[in-house]
């Protein structure tokens, strides 16, 4: 039976084992998971579990008002609910949405210091300012606890945690790892086959509520309504939580990353938002979106040497979807079949791969860089330091040739560089050729033990 197992799961127990005076605030955009795992890991790893939901019930926010001091906390939760029983050392306490009560956030100082429960917090559009319907502003929290919360970022499914969802099993990609490690040819049914799954993955993406009705229809159905509904409350987000003047603006941006994608060059360039667009009308709108995690940002080096961020033209970037299904449900049903079939052409597929690597990247906690010198004539997708060094990392939709790579695996410091295809594995000297899902070996979150998995 497929299981809908998330590796963040492995992250909230490591957190468990290590803390020591600190709360977990996990961050991510909306709708990938984060209420799911945190209510599996509560249920399943303490004797009580309390939960406030700062969105469904706003009245909970009252507990934060007047003093934050540990033992008022306490007797306040308490006193709002009697069912709930706090348990020193056995209870976890979960404050879900916390960005809808933002001294909720000053209070995980008290929570840490104190020590007797742990506390997990959740939210999207941290750190983004906020208003409610009404336009009235909201207040940012008093203190930020610095030093007293640990902040990590939660993203949709993984290529691999999708391979889960389709009944693929550890035993499968393992005996698939190999081929990897040894860089040797996978045969042909089997790179068809993973082939096959990784366009399903393009197509449908990691969000858990498209995942889980792709799974259940056994086909691809219901997967755009599903689309289609996630995507347009991230618009509503937008119009709740960005200032009026900027709504245009930033849903403006959003909608044109398609578009620059499906370009050969994907560039973002404020032109294709608006006809005459500049960095000073739309460039804060571009750090909304990113700061919301609805998309990312990958910056461009024009040196390929380490350290990379000194070589960064901050105004030159590309930006990806947060999902590669996304992006897909926003080409439409058509693209997505030739995609599937292996007879999408154009420049749109190849930004479609781009972002499932970068993607991948991503999800390991790397930043996004990519090579194109000053004067537009060499790029190469993406950049990592790693191994000693800078390796480039290529992304080509089929299996066409490789000058800009071929010219930087002559330079000193570039240990190694990878070329991902349609195609088999392959080695001539430093270059590392492999299909597109094998990109899941080379950025890869260690998987959860069978024992733990969700």
């Amino acid at each position: 039976m497929a299981e809908f197992r998330r590796k963040f799961y492995d992250r909230l127990l490591r957190w468990k084992l290590e803390k020591h005076q600190e709360c977990l605030l996990v961050k991510g955009a909306r709708q990938i998971g984060k209420t799911f795992i945190i209510e599996k890991f509560g249920h399943e790893q303490y004797e009580s579990f309390i939960e406030f939901n700062f969105v469904l019930d706003p009245e909970a926010c009252s507990i934060f008002d007047g003093s934050l001091k540990a033992e008022d906390l306490y007797r306040k939760i308490s006193a709002y609910d009697a069912t709930r029983r706090l348990l020193p050392g056995r209870t976890l306490i979960f404050l879900d949405e916390i960005q809808e009560c933002p001294n909720a956030r000053t209070a995980l100082k008290s929570f840490a210091l104190d020590g007797r429960y742990d506390v997990v917090a959740s939210g999207s559009l941290l750190g983004i300012k906020h208003k409610n319907k009404k336009s009235r502003m909201k207040s940012e929290p008093k203190s930020i606890p610095v030093g007293y919360e640990r902040q990590v970022v939660m993203h949709s499914m993984d290529f691999e945690e999708f391979l889960w969802a389709r009944g693929v099993t550890e035993d499968a990609i393992a005996a698939l790892k190999e081929f990897h490690d040894a860089m040797e040819p996978v045969p042909d049914a089997v790179n068809r086959r993973y082939t096959d799954l990784v366009r399903e993955y393009m197509i449908v993406g990691g969000m858990p509520a498209v995942v889980k009705a792709y799974v259940e229809a056994g086909d691809f159905g219901p997967v755009q309504d599903e689309q289609n509904k996630i995507l347009a409350s991230y618009i509503d987000d937008i119009h709740k939580y960005a200032d009026s003047t900027d709504i245009p603006k930033i849903e403006a941006c959003y909608r044109a990353i398609p578009r620059i994608l499906a370009k050969d060059n994907r560039k973002f360039k404020y032109a294709e938002v608006e006809k005459g667009g500049s960095e000073r009308k739309y460039g804060a709108s571009v750090d909304w979106l990113c700061d919301a995690a609805l998309a990312s940002r990958a910056v461009n080096v024009t040196v390929p040497e380490l350290p990379l961020n000194a070589h960064v033209l901050d105004d030159r970037f590309k930006l990806y979807l947060s999902d590669v299904g996304l992006l897909s449900a926003m080409y439409g049903a058509e693209t997505k079949r030739l995609l599937y079939s292996g007879k999408l052409v154009g420049n749109a597929k190849g930004g479609l791969y781009e972002n499932l690597v970068a993607g991948m990247i991503e999800r390991v906690g790397l930043p996004l860089f990519y090579f194109k010198t000053e004067d537009g004539s060499r790029e190469v997708e993406f950049l990592l330091e790693r191994d000693g060094g800078v390796v480039p990392v290529e992304v080509k939709s089929s299996n066409g040739a490789t000058v800009s790579l071929n010219e930087l695996l002559d330079k000193p410091g570039i240990p190694q560089g990878y070329k991902f295809v349609d195609g088999n594995v392959g080695v001539v000297g430093k270059k590392r050729t492999m299909p597109h899902y094998m990109a899941m070996f080379e950025f890869q979150i260690p998987s959860v033990p069978q024992s733990e998995g969700v």
